[in-house]
């Protein structure tokens, strides 16, 4: 067959399970470059409709001779072979390719895991030695090892033990890294992806948030049409302020934004929300007050996944209601609902876009993703779905909403429904809860870190412990507080607070909430933790 021409400029990633797969996507799209990822096991339809014009395969946790080991579909190679598109695999990736390719993969007689120097033994489209040397520090994570190689390629780099680091084959396009130059703990990793898509594959830096909000913006019009109204379902976030922006641009005064209060927002959220839609945003919002629909379907329910289910079914009836209500007002009827689902959501809810991947696990159910129900009336429109946060956050600036805006930390759509671990309605946890995280993030802001951290709050823990207050014992209320960076959500570092903070935030809550009288603080990373407890 005659290659085809490669049209997009789109680097197509095949998700095979890697926990570092989706970071492979977020560095490649810091080089102005748009890239996608979907299931490795998708249909060869699946990939070829998209018209890539490179294709990475990623890492993953199992050997390529495990029973039932994910692999790329049937014809891929052919596909390859016949469009001019170039390939990359990555640890997985690079072992799989060696497999199916004519070459032989084996358990290694010393596994490699975490930092590990290799020597790149010539100059090739992965490495350029006069910018990087012969010399690099890696980040490995393989316990097998590819042994023979397919005819036709080349090692142009090796562990310090030996081992196959990078090989490739320039007439058939085909490259593959035995290790993760996504990590930063590969330093040069980032100028390998570089090297590898602008000088080899001839991709072209360009793609830029403005052209996202051009092209969703076409979409939207063309989706929604001259006539049809759209809700846009507002939580008084930095997603749906953004995604409310965009379809007004979009559409205009078609669009009505409603803001529920389902009794699970943060300390007087509903008045600082509402006061900041009508004087800085100048957006039209309904508020609807929905506490005692939410609280009362939530009673006795303890199980994180169900809370957001019931969160999520609740939200559709309540905007199901107020289309009926508008179409019974007015005769118009929407017909769509905007969300500000992001990327993070739909990867962490369900399988990403493209079928079959079974290799992965689903982390949580999002309410507005995993926990909507199946006969759902409204249509989706979802224009920030493939966006992480800070690419969210900058095409906000884009769409001049104000930057103090777009700087609040994330707030979970299911509220505080998943930082009180337990019934939320038992006793006075969710007052509890307010009146701490107040405290938190204002100590977090009169100390001039709230811009340093990614996100901030505390959880109520469903658990007493005994206390000396007043001279008095107490068996009272434990609270844990939540500090992360991060880039994008999908990974991230506990902020190290200095002792005298904690120390002063501990004092003024013990101080100020009754109920309360132990703080902890929690020190986890992502992963092996989710930034919110449930």
């Amino acid at each position: 067959m005659e290659a085809q021409a490669v049209k997009s400029n789109l680097v197509l990633i095949l998700d095979f399970g890697s926990q570092y797969t989706h970071l492979i996507t977020r560095r490649i799209r810091s080089l102005s470059v748009f890239s996608l990822c979907i299931s490795g096991t998708s249909s060869l339809k699946s990939i070829t409709d998209l018209n890539p014009s490179v294709i990475i395969l990623s890492g993953g946790p199992h050997s390529v001779h495990a029973p039932n080991a994910p692999s790329f579909p049937d014809g891929f190679v052919e596909y390859v072979e016949s469009s001019g598109v170039f390939v990359l695999g990555i640890c997985y990736g690079l072992q799989l390719l060696v497999e199916k390719l004519g070459g032989e993969v084996r358990v290694g007689e010393k596994q490699e895991y975490g930092r590990m120097e290799i020597e790149v033994l010539k100059d090739s489209g992965l490495f350029d030695c006069r910018k990087t040397g012969g010399k690099q520090v890696v980040w490995m994570s393989h316990g097998d090892e590819a042994v023979r190689l397919p005819n036709g390629f080349q090692v142009v780099a090796r562990s310090q033990q030996g081992a196959v680091a990078a090989v490739e084959n320039p007439e058939r396009r085909f490259y593959g890294l035995q290790y993760h130059p996504e990590v930063t703990h590969s330093p040069e990793g980032m100028e390998t992806l570089r090297q590898f898509l602008f000088n080899v594959c001839g991709v072209t830096a360009g793609w830029t948030m403005t052209d996202v909000m051009e092209e969703e913006i076409k979409v939207i019009k063309e989706m929604v049409g001259a006539e049809d109204h759209v809700i846009c379902a507002l939580s008084g976030g930095v997603d749906s302020t953004v995604a409310a922006t965009l379809v007004h641009k979009a559409i205009g005064d078609r669009l009505h934004c409603v803001f529920v209060d389902n009794g699970l927002l943060r300390f007087k959220e509903r008045e600082r929300v509402m006061e900041t839609f009508e004087k800085d945003l100048h957006l039209p919002v309904t508020c609807v007050d929905a506490v005692e629909q939410f609280l009362s379907k939530l009673k006795g329910v303890v199980d994180p996944e169900a809370k957001r289910k019931i969160i999520g079914k609740e939200f559709i009836c309540i905007f199901d209601a107020f289309a009926h209500d508008m179409e019974q007002k007015t005769g118009k009827k929407p017909a769509y609902l905007v969300q500000g689902t992001l990327y993070p959501d739909v990867i962490e809810s369900c399988p990403p876009p493209g079928s079959g991947r079974t290799h992965s696990h689903t982390i949580k159910s999002h309410h507005n993703v995993g926990g909507l129900p199946k006969d759902m009336k409204l249509k989706l429109i979802e224009p920030l779905k493939l966006l992480f946060k800070d690419e969210v956050r900058e095409l906000g600036r884009i769409l001049n909403v104000p930057v103090p805006f777009l700087k609040r930390h994330p707030f979970p759509g299911p509220g505080l429904a998943v930082r009180v671990l337990g019934d939320v309605t038992e006793g006075n946890a969710l007052d509890i809860l307010r009146q701490v995280d107040e405290i938190f993030i204002q100590s977090i802001k009169d100390a001039g870190l709230y811009d340093s951290i990614w996100q901030a709050f505390a959880v109520f823990l469903p658990i007493r412990s005994v206390g000396v207050q007043g001279d008095q014992r107490t068996h009272s209320h434990v609270v844990a507080l939540r500090a992360v960076t991060s880039q994008d959500g999908m990974t991230a570092d506990w902020y190290n607070f200095e002792h005298k903070f904690l120390d002063d935030v501990a004092r003024k809550i013990c101080n100020s909430v009754r109920g309360v009288n132990r703080v902890v603080q929690d020190i986890t990373s992502k992963p092996p933790s989710t930034i919110e407890w449930e």
